[in-house]
């Protein structure tokens, strides 16, 4: 099972997921990531790999990794073709 994605967990450009899809749910004291959070380069809106798990009724974001739309520092690489690159050491969501 992967491990979920979180607020200010890395990305493999560089730049750290920003959580504002959800504001309930915690793994470790971070908000858990769920599909199109952002980070903090502009854009990158995250696309959930999780076909089950949901917050709000938004898919669990995974360090799969999943991948993620081109964020604001496209199109140098890797930044058009992002992904997550951190994620929980003891929490995980399944499919």
């Amino acid at each position: 099972m992967p491990a979920v994605h979180r607020d200010r967990d890395k990305r493999i450009c560089g730049h750290v997921t920003e959580v504002t899809g959800q504001d309930s749910v915690f793994a470790n004291g971070k908000l858990v990531a769920v599909d199109r959070d952002g980070n903090n380069g502009g854009g990158g809106a995250l696309v959930a790999g999780c076909n089950e798990v949901y917050i709000n009724g938004k898919l669990v974001v995974n360090n799969t990794p999943d991948s993620a739309l081109p964020d604001g520092s496209c199109p140098s690489a890797p930044h058009c073709t992002p992904a997550t690159d951190g994620g929980s050491d003891n929490v995980f969501a399944g499919d």
